[in-house]
Parts: structure tokens; C-alpha cells; sequence
């Protein structure tokens, strides 16, 4: 922001500049908006802020943000806690319970393995994974992390230690989405939508 704006307001926007998503442009515009609001509401929304940073935390099962000790996933007896599905971020959950259709559970490595990053596997919640496959009947481990060089790698390199234990490893399929037009995908999805082909 421009030197003849108020310290606090420049710092303010500096802030939101540090969320995922929002470029000074943004950031601004969302300074400028909190100056138009009124102190109770600035006061509910820090408010807010602070109490989702001291209450929630890690599930002491699968890594999930939750406010309790153990998430409601996790301490759900109707769910097949025999099949986890590994994920890398607590919103990926998210999604997978939007369709409705997953009745496992999850294990979140809040992370992928990316050396150039300087994330290492002891970086990730992969030793906590590990400690699960001993202490719980599980049959399945799904490897759901990104079709990208680190979601790869952090696959494969999971999958390499799971194997001598015994537990199937899967991953998910990957290919074209529904309503794409061949034409227009790329080289590796039609690749991938080959490999990954079932009986019809």
C-alpha cells in the first residue's frame, strides 16, 4: 500500500496478504472493508480467529483438525475403521465427505514429501500412520494425495513402507473428468485414463 495509508491498515493488509489466495490487491480491498465495519463485528471476527486457533487441533487418531480428542470420524463405530484413506491436508477430508460415498476412515499427513521445499518424511504425519497399522485391524490403506511430482513421490514412498506389513495399497484412479472433452486433455490424463480403465 501506498506510503500516505494509515501504519495499522498498511500492516493489516500485509496480514491478508499472507493467506493463500489473496494478493496485495485483495489484501487491501479486505483492510479497507474491515476499517468499514463496526467494532463488534472486527471483535467477533478476531474473536473467531483466536478460537479456532487455541481449541482446535490434531485428532489423536488420524491428524484431522477436531476440537475434541479423538474427531468425530475417528469415534464413529459405524464406519469401517479397517480401510484409511491417507490425505494430505485436513480439506481433502472435507471433500471426500461431500460425496458421501466413503465409509472408512482417514489419516491426514498435513504435507507431501518435497525436498526442494525442505519437506522431509519426518516432516509429515507418516510415524503416527505407522503406529495406527499396529495397534488397529486394517486391511486397506488408500493413497489419495495429489496427481503431482510430490503427491507421487509421497505414495510411492508410503507405499514402500506399508508393504512388508501386509496391508493392501491402493490409489486412486486417475483420468479424464466427467463431461471432458478428449480432444482437449493432455498427454498424461489420456495416459492415465488408459492405465487406469475398467471392464464395462
Amino acid at each position: 500500500m501506498a506510503d500516505h495509508n494509515a501504519l495499522p491498515l498498511v500492516i493489516l493488509a500485509e496480514q491478508f496478504a499472507k493467506l493463500p489466495g489473496i494478493g496485495m490487491k485483495t489484501a487491501q480491498r479486505l483492510a479497507y472493508y474491515v476499517m468499514s465495519m463496526s467494532e463488534s463485528d472486527v471483535q467477533a471476527f478476531a474473536d473467531a480467529i483466536l478460537q479456532a486457533k487455541h481449541r482446535v487441533h490434531n485428532c489423536a487418531i488420524c491428524q484431522n483438525l477436531t476440537e475434541q480428542e479423538v474427531c468425530p470420524i475417528c469415534g464413529d463405530d459405524r464406519r469401517d475403521h479397517s480401510i484409511i484413506c491417507v490425505v494430505e491436508s485436513p480439506k481433502d477430508v472435507t471433500a471426500f465427505e461431500r460425496t458421501g460415498e466413503y465409509n472408512g476412515t482417514y489419516h491426514v499427513l498435513h504435507g507431501l514429501i518435497s525436498p526442494l521445499d525442505g519437506v522431509s518424511p519426518d516432516d509429515l504425519e507418516i510415524r503416527s500412520l505407522l503406529a495406527r497399522l499396529q495397534s488397529e485391524p486394517v486391511t486397506e490403506v488408500i493413497m489419495a494425495t495429489n496427481p503431482t511430482v510430490e503427491g507421487e513421490a509421497t505414495a510411492m514412498y508410503i507405499a514402500r513402507l506399508l508393504k512388508p506389513m501386509g496391508v493392501k495399497v491402493s490409489r486412486l484412479a486417475f483420468g479424464l473428468p466427467i463431461g471432458g472433452i478428449l480432444e482437449y486433455a493432455d498427454e498424461v490424463t489420456l495416459y492415465k485414463a488408459l492405465e487406469n480403465r475398467n471392464e464395462i
